[in-house]
């Protein structure tokens, strides 16, 4: 876990975050959990911010979600960043598919591939973008329960901004 100027972390010029290189491989998502779950718990100690027992799990399920996702159509290594910022914990992933992933309508008829309407259902923003190579996929979880959990504010770009 890093701490430095440029963000908005808790001291309000210091961003929290974390940046963690998978390999893409089976273990990776699991991986890419605990590491999720460390840095929350890391945050909550260090820095005496309040982790609701929600935002724990929730933030477990985005990340397994993005990861999963990022595994399945993208080959290679995956990066994931994890970030406070304000009251919410950010979780970027990136991979190698510069393609944007898309919501499909809702269909409970489907079997699988409800991963990314799983994702916005529970965050508080959304945000996929196009990267010089690949492209990078950000969600935003409330650390607080009730905090600004009243829905979800998307923005799919084609490139990095």
């Amino acid at each position: 876990m890093t701490s430095g100027s440029g963000g908005e972390g808790v001291t309000g010029s210091e961003p929290i975050h974390e940046i963690v290189p998978l390999d893409g491989q089976g273990p990776c998502i699991a991986e890419a959990r605990h590491h999720a779950a460390d840095f929350l718990a890391r945050v909550q100690r260090e820095y005496g911010l309040p982790v609701s027992d929600r935002a724990m799990e929730l933030t477990r399920l985005v990340v397994s979600e993005l990861v999963t996702n990022a595994r399945k159509y993208a080959p290679g290594p995956v990066l994931m960043e994890l970030r406070i910022v304000g009251g919410l914990v950010e979780v970027a992933v990136w991979d190698s598919d510069p393609a944007l992933p898309v919501a499909r309508a809702a269909d409970p008829g489907r079997v699988g591939q409800h991963g990314l309407e799983i994702v916005m259902a529970v965050v508080q923003n959304f945000e996929a973008r196009r990267e010089p190579v690949g492209k990078r996929v950000t969600a935003r979880i409330a650390l607080a329960d009730g905090a600004g959990g009243a829905g979800v504010r998307r923005a799919v770009g084609p490139t990095a901004g």
